[in-house]
Protein backbone atom coordinates (compact mmCIF):
# COMPACT_ATOMS: atom_id res chain seq x y z
CA UNK A 1 0.00 0.00 0.00
CA UNK A 2 2.70 2.34 0.82
CA UNK A 3 4.73 1.70 -2.24
CA UNK A 4 1.42 2.05 -4.07
CA UNK A 5 0.82 5.78 -2.72
CA UNK A 6 4.32 7.01 -3.22
CA UNK A 7 3.84 5.47 -6.99
CA UNK A 8 0.54 7.44 -7.15
CA UNK A 9 2.78 10.78 -5.07
CA UNK A 10 5.42 10.32 -8.24
CA UNK A 11 3.30 9.98 -10.82
CA UNK A 12 1.27 12.77 -9.33
CA UNK A 13 4.65 14.86 -9.42
CA UNK A 14 5.84 14.12 -12.69
CA UNK A 15 2.22 14.92 -14.31
CA UNK A 16 3.05 18.73 -14.62
CA UNK A 17 6.21 17.78 -16.03
CA UNK A 18 4.61 16.13 -19.03
CA UNK A 19 1.95 18.98 -19.17
CA UNK A 20 4.84 21.12 -19.47
CA UNK A 21 7.49 19.30 -22.04
CA UNK A 22 3.91 18.82 -23.93
CA UNK A 23 3.68 22.96 -24.00
CA UNK A 24 6.98 23.37 -24.51
CA UNK A 25 6.93 21.21 -27.88
CA UNK A 26 4.07 22.81 -29.24
CA UNK A 27 5.79 26.44 -28.76
CA UNK A 28 8.73 25.15 -30.17
CA UNK A 29 6.77 23.64 -33.26
CA UNK A 30 5.26 26.44 -33.36
CA UNK A 31 7.44 29.31 -33.02
CA UNK A 32 9.00 28.33 -36.68
CA UNK A 33 6.08 29.52 -38.51
CA UNK A 34 5.02 32.74 -36.52
CA UNK A 35 9.17 34.45 -36.98
CA UNK A 36 8.79 32.88 -40.55
CA UNK A 37 5.91 35.13 -40.70
CA UNK A 38 7.23 37.89 -38.75
CA UNK A 39 10.26 38.25 -40.98
CA UNK A 40 8.45 37.87 -44.29
CA UNK A 41 5.03 40.02 -43.74
CA UNK A 42 5.56 41.71 -40.45
CA UNK A 43 9.04 43.24 -40.52
CA UNK A 44 8.73 44.13 -44.23
CA UNK A 45 5.21 46.29 -43.66
CA UNK A 46 6.45 47.95 -40.24
CA UNK A 47 9.39 49.02 -42.62
CA UNK A 48 6.89 50.46 -44.64
CA UNK A 49 4.87 52.15 -42.07
CA UNK A 50 8.42 53.96 -41.24
CA UNK A 51 8.69 55.83 -44.32
CA UNK A 52 5.80 56.98 -43.97
CA UNK A 53 6.13 59.31 -41.21
CA UNK A 54 10.07 59.38 -42.08
CA UNK A 55 11.46 62.66 -39.47
CA UNK A 56 8.23 62.27 -37.56
CA UNK A 57 6.33 63.82 -39.79
CA UNK A 58 2.64 63.34 -41.15
CA UNK A 59 3.02 65.38 -44.27
CA UNK A 60 2.38 62.42 -46.19
CA UNK A 61 -0.95 61.71 -44.86
CA UNK A 62 -1.97 64.61 -45.08
CA UNK A 63 -1.09 64.67 -48.81
CA UNK A 64 -2.44 61.16 -49.11
CA UNK A 65 -6.06 62.18 -47.62
CA UNK A 66 -6.67 66.32 -48.53
CA UNK A 67 -5.02 66.42 -51.89
CA UNK A 68 -7.87 66.64 -53.96
CA UNK A 69 -6.35 64.51 -56.85
CA UNK A 70 -5.50 61.30 -55.03
CA UNK A 71 -8.38 61.79 -53.04
CA UNK A 72 -10.30 61.06 -56.16
CA UNK A 73 -8.18 58.05 -56.55
CA UNK A 74 -9.15 56.37 -53.43
CA UNK A 75 -12.73 57.01 -54.58
CA UNK A 76 -12.21 55.60 -58.12
CA UNK A 77 -10.41 52.53 -56.59
CA UNK A 78 -13.05 51.91 -53.62
CA UNK A 79 -15.94 52.53 -56.82
CA UNK A 80 -14.55 50.41 -59.12
CA UNK A 81 -13.73 47.19 -56.47
CA UNK A 82 -17.44 47.51 -55.53
CA UNK A 83 -18.74 47.03 -59.35
CA UNK A 84 -16.20 44.64 -59.62
CA UNK A 85 -17.71 43.14 -56.45
CA UNK A 86 -21.26 43.45 -57.76
CA UNK A 87 -20.63 42.13 -61.04
CA UNK A 88 -19.04 38.72 -59.75
CA UNK A 89 -21.73 38.40 -57.18
CA UNK A 90 -24.18 38.77 -60.18
CA UNK A 91 -22.30 35.81 -62.39
CA UNK A 92 -20.68 33.77 -59.16
CA UNK A 93 -23.81 33.34 -57.52
CA UNK A 94 -25.75 31.39 -60.22
CA UNK A 95 -22.61 29.64 -61.05
CA UNK A 96 -22.38 28.18 -57.56
CA UNK A 97 -25.93 27.37 -57.46
CA UNK A 98 -25.83 25.54 -60.46
CA UNK A 99 -22.37 23.55 -58.98
CA UNK A 100 -24.36 23.14 -55.64
CA UNK A 101 -27.62 21.46 -57.48
CA UNK A 102 -26.15 19.86 -60.80
CA UNK A 103 -25.65 15.89 -60.93
CA UNK A 104 -21.88 15.38 -59.33
CA UNK A 105 -20.72 14.88 -62.97
CA UNK A 106 -21.40 18.49 -64.22
CA UNK A 107 -20.72 20.05 -60.86
CA UNK A 108 -16.95 18.55 -61.20
CA UNK A 109 -16.85 19.92 -64.54
CA UNK A 110 -17.98 23.25 -63.47
CA UNK A 111 -15.41 23.16 -61.36
CA UNK A 112 -13.09 22.05 -63.13
CA UNK A 113 -13.83 24.83 -65.52
CA UNK A 114 -13.16 27.16 -62.57
CA UNK A 115 -10.24 25.59 -61.36
CA UNK A 116 -8.24 25.73 -64.73
CA UNK A 117 -7.64 29.73 -65.13
CA UNK A 118 -5.64 29.30 -61.73
CA UNK A 119 -2.93 27.31 -63.79
CA UNK A 120 -2.51 30.37 -65.89
CA UNK A 121 -0.93 33.47 -65.25
CA UNK A 122 -2.78 36.57 -64.68
CA UNK A 123 -0.34 38.40 -66.35
CA UNK A 124 -1.20 36.24 -69.25
CA UNK A 125 -4.73 36.41 -68.84
CA UNK A 126 -5.00 40.18 -69.23
CA UNK A 127 -2.70 40.31 -72.53
CA UNK A 128 -5.43 37.95 -73.87
CA UNK A 129 -8.04 40.58 -72.90
CA UNK A 130 -6.30 42.82 -74.60
CA UNK A 131 -6.70 40.42 -78.27
CA UNK A 132 -10.31 40.29 -77.48
CA UNK A 133 -11.37 43.70 -76.84
CA UNK A 134 -9.70 45.48 -78.92
CA UNK A 135 -10.50 47.98 -82.16
CA UNK A 136 -9.44 44.76 -84.21
CA UNK A 137 -9.86 42.52 -81.51
CA UNK A 138 -12.78 39.38 -81.75
CA UNK A 139 -15.65 41.39 -80.18
CA UNK A 140 -15.61 44.12 -82.72
CA UNK A 141 -14.90 41.94 -85.64
CA UNK A 142 -17.88 39.90 -84.87
CA UNK A 143 -19.90 43.06 -84.76
CA UNK A 144 -18.75 44.59 -86.99
CA UNK A 145 -19.49 41.49 -89.67
CA UNK A 146 -23.16 41.27 -88.30
CA UNK A 147 -23.86 44.63 -88.60
CA UNK A 148 -24.58 45.42 -85.42
CA UNK A 149 -22.33 48.44 -85.03
CA UNK A 150 -19.97 50.43 -87.95
CA UNK A 151 -17.34 51.99 -85.51
CA UNK A 152 -15.34 49.62 -83.44
CA UNK A 153 -16.38 50.02 -79.67
CA UNK A 154 -13.44 51.63 -77.41
CA UNK A 155 -13.28 48.60 -74.59
CA UNK A 156 -9.48 49.24 -73.91
CA UNK A 157 -7.66 52.00 -71.96
CA UNK A 158 -11.01 52.62 -70.47
CA UNK A 159 -13.23 51.37 -67.04
CA UNK A 160 -14.90 48.87 -69.69
CA UNK A 161 -11.52 46.78 -69.91
CA UNK A 162 -10.37 46.91 -66.56
CA UNK A 163 -14.07 45.82 -64.86
CA UNK A 164 -14.13 42.97 -67.64
CA UNK A 165 -10.28 41.66 -66.78
CA UNK A 166 -11.09 41.85 -62.92
CA UNK A 167 -14.14 40.16 -62.64
CA UNK A 168 -12.63 37.28 -65.06
CA UNK A 169 -10.04 36.94 -62.44
CA UNK A 170 -12.01 37.20 -59.39
CA UNK A 171 -15.37 35.41 -60.07
CA UNK A 172 -13.70 31.96 -58.85
CA UNK A 173 -13.30 33.44 -55.67
CA UNK A 174 -16.69 34.36 -55.23
CA UNK A 175 -18.27 31.18 -56.72
CA UNK A 176 -15.97 29.19 -54.16
CA UNK A 177 -17.38 30.31 -50.92
CA UNK A 178 -20.61 30.26 -52.08
CA UNK A 179 -20.22 26.84 -53.30
CA UNK A 180 -19.26 25.60 -50.13
CA UNK A 181 -22.07 26.67 -47.85
CA UNK A 182 -24.88 25.83 -50.68
CA UNK A 183 -23.37 22.17 -50.65
CA UNK A 184 -24.52 22.40 -46.56
CA UNK A 185 -28.27 23.66 -47.76
CA UNK A 186 -30.23 20.85 -46.99
CA UNK A 187 -32.72 20.66 -50.22
CA UNK A 188 -35.46 19.63 -48.03
CA UNK A 189 -36.04 22.88 -46.54
CA UNK A 190 -37.21 24.46 -49.58
CA UNK A 191 -39.20 21.59 -50.85
CA UNK A 192 -41.03 22.06 -47.59
CA UNK A 193 -41.54 25.45 -47.98
CA UNK A 194 -43.38 24.80 -51.24
CA UNK A 195 -44.97 22.67 -49.43
CA UNK A 196 -46.74 25.02 -47.54
CA UNK A 197 -47.94 26.68 -50.66
CA UNK A 198 -45.07 28.76 -50.97
CA UNK A 199 -43.93 29.86 -54.93
CA UNK A 200 -40.72 29.05 -56.34
CA UNK A 201 -39.50 32.47 -55.91
CA UNK A 202 -40.72 32.81 -52.22
CA UNK A 203 -39.05 29.88 -51.46
CA UNK A 204 -35.83 31.07 -52.96
CA UNK A 205 -35.85 34.66 -51.52
CA UNK A 206 -37.11 33.15 -47.72
CA UNK A 207 -35.75 30.09 -47.74
CA UNK A 208 -32.31 29.07 -49.54
CA UNK A 209 -31.27 32.55 -50.43
CA UNK A 210 -31.28 33.69 -46.46
CA UNK A 211 -29.22 30.33 -45.69
CA UNK A 212 -26.64 31.24 -48.54
CA UNK A 213 -25.36 34.62 -47.47
CA UNK A 214 -22.22 33.44 -45.28
CA UNK A 215 -21.11 32.59 -48.51
CA UNK A 216 -22.19 35.47 -50.08
CA UNK A 217 -20.72 37.80 -47.62
CA UNK A 218 -17.41 35.67 -47.25
CA UNK A 219 -17.37 35.70 -51.25
CA UNK A 220 -17.61 39.55 -51.04
CA UNK A 221 -15.45 40.36 -48.40
CA UNK A 222 -12.65 37.90 -50.34
CA UNK A 223 -13.50 39.79 -53.53
CA UNK A 224 -13.57 43.48 -52.49
CA UNK A 225 -10.26 43.26 -50.73
CA UNK A 226 -8.58 41.70 -54.06
CA UNK A 227 -9.97 44.67 -55.90
CA UNK A 228 -8.82 47.37 -53.59
CA UNK A 229 -5.28 46.32 -54.30
CA UNK A 230 -5.56 45.11 -57.97
CA UNK A 231 -2.33 46.33 -59.97
CA UNK A 232 -1.70 44.02 -63.20
CA UNK A 233 -5.18 44.36 -64.57
CA UNK A 234 -5.54 47.75 -64.30
CA UNK A 235 -2.35 48.77 -65.25
CA UNK A 236 -2.43 47.09 -68.80
CA UNK A 237 -6.33 47.10 -69.79
CA UNK A 238 -6.68 50.79 -67.87
CA UNK A 239 -3.53 51.98 -70.23
CA UNK A 240 -2.49 55.06 -67.85
CA UNK A 241 -5.83 56.32 -68.09
CA UNK A 242 -7.64 54.12 -65.26
CA UNK A 243 -5.66 55.33 -62.06
CA UNK A 244 -6.34 52.90 -58.99
CA UNK A 245 -4.36 53.00 -55.71
CA UNK A 246 -2.19 49.90 -56.63
CA UNK A 247 -1.04 51.65 -59.53
CA UNK A 248 -0.56 55.26 -57.87
CA UNK A 249 1.44 53.78 -55.78
CA UNK A 250 3.82 51.76 -58.47
CA UNK A 251 3.87 54.89 -59.93
CA UNK A 252 5.06 56.53 -56.93
CA UNK A 253 8.04 54.46 -56.58
CA UNK A 254 9.00 53.46 -59.89
CA UNK A 255 8.89 57.18 -61.01
CA UNK A 256 9.31 59.32 -58.59
CA UNK A 257 11.48 57.18 -55.90
CA UNK A 258 9.07 58.39 -53.18
CA UNK A 259 9.28 55.88 -51.02
CA UNK A 260 7.38 57.83 -47.90
CA UNK A 261 4.33 59.06 -50.11
CA UNK A 262 4.04 55.61 -51.71
CA UNK A 263 4.49 54.01 -47.61
CA UNK A 264 1.47 56.87 -46.55
CA UNK A 265 -0.77 55.59 -49.57
CA UNK A 266 -0.17 52.12 -48.62
CA UNK A 267 -0.59 52.55 -45.19
CA UNK A 268 -3.91 54.05 -45.91
CA UNK A 269 -5.31 51.18 -48.95
CA UNK A 270 -4.71 48.73 -45.77
CA UNK A 271 -6.50 50.45 -43.31
CA UNK A 272 -9.36 50.58 -45.71
CA UNK A 273 -9.14 47.14 -46.62
CA UNK A 274 -9.15 45.85 -42.63
CA UNK A 275 -12.26 48.26 -42.08
CA UNK A 276 -13.91 46.70 -45.19
CA UNK A 277 -13.04 43.45 -43.63
CA UNK A 278 -14.13 43.80 -40.30
CA UNK A 279 -17.48 45.46 -41.51
CA UNK A 280 -18.24 42.65 -43.63
CA UNK A 281 -17.42 40.15 -40.67
CA UNK A 282 -19.87 42.29 -38.45
CA UNK A 283 -22.04 41.66 -41.12
CA UNK A 284 -21.75 38.02 -41.11
CA UNK A 285 -21.37 37.39 -37.42
CA UNK A 286 -24.94 38.72 -36.94
CA UNK A 287 -25.93 37.35 -39.52
CA UNK A 288 -25.16 33.61 -38.02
Amino acid sequence: MVATAAATLGGGRSRPRRVLRAHAGTLGSGSVPVLFLAALFVYPVARLMLFSVEGGSLKHFERALLDGLHVRVFIDTLRIASLVTLLSFLLGYPVAYFLASAPRAWATAGLLFLIVPFWTSVLIRTYAWTVVLGRNGVINRSLIGLGVIEEPIAMLNNEIGVLVGMVHVLVPYMVFPIFSVMRRIDPSLAQAAEGLGASGWQSFSRVYFPLSLPGVLAGTTLVFILSVGFFITPAILGGGRVIMIAVLIERQVHEFSNWGFAAALSAVLLAASLAAYGALSLALRDRR
